[in-house]
């Protein structure tokens, strides 16, 4: 079994729907391996994925490297993934099966107060976040592919406008019912619930945000280069 580090926090209707896009997803990270698979939900709200057959520790390392996983134990220096739970003047708290405390310095993000760089970032609740396990005694750091990625998000040429609280499928058909289509380049997907919409170069991210808005029940946030 693995347990993918992205949460599934929507219930009812939406929540099925998010698990059978999950579902399909296992399906295509997967592809012609030998192996069966079941998927299913912590109380955690972490997801899980039972495998068996001949590839089943193939498929562990697959779904690992795309999501990464939530284990019990972790090793200094070794890189993990997390998502956002919450932050405070000090730092972010990363949830891991745990909370990991990241403080403000570990970050590398640039000036700013945690709440302040979660904004410029457009890094909306539950995003999963890589970082590196600390020392005995030190705490945990954000990790430098993370950093590089969250700064190029800024340097680009195009906005972005991150969403959580839905599937990229659910932000797709939303921007297409807005009449926005052709303003975008894509739907990233950052997690099974949060992803980003690349806008195109001439596009306003915050107008785009406005319009779509009304139509997702989710935290957005807009990232402007």
């Amino acid at each position: 079994m693995v347990v993918l580090a992205t949460k599934l926090y929507v219930g009812g209707d939406a929540g099925d729907r998010a698990l059978d896009s999950l579902d399909s997803l296992v399906a295509n990270d997967l592809g012609d391996l030998d192996v069966e698979w079941t998927t299913g939900l912590r109380d955690d709200d972490f997801p899980s994925v039972t495998l068996t057959g001949d590839d089943a520790p193939v498929a562990r390392n697959v779904l690992t490297e795309e999501w990464g996983a939530i284990t019990p134990h972790r090793d200094a220096g070794e890189t993990y993934v997390g998502t956002l739970d919450s932050w405070d003047e000090d730092g972010f708290v990363l949830d891991a099966g745990e909370p990991v405390y990241i403080p403000t310095d570990e970050l590398g993000l640039g000036a700013g107060t945690p709440s302040q760089i979660r904004t410029r970032y457009g890094l909306v609740q539950h995003v999963p976040l890589r970082f590196v396990e600390g020392e005995e005694g030190e705490p945990a750091r954000l990790a430098d592919s993370e950093r590089d990625r969250l700064y190029d998000w800024t340097r680009a040429d195009n906005g972005r406008v991150n969403v959580n609280s839905a599937t990229r499928a659910e932000v797709r058909a939303t921007v297409n019912r807005s009449g926005h289509a052709e303003d975008i380049i894509t739907v990233e997907r950052l997690g099974l619930l949060e992803q980003s919409i690349v806008c195109r170069p001439a596009t306003d991210p915050p107008g785009l945000l406005s319009d779509i808005g009304p139509h997702l029940p989710a935290e957005m946030l807009c990232i402007i280069p």
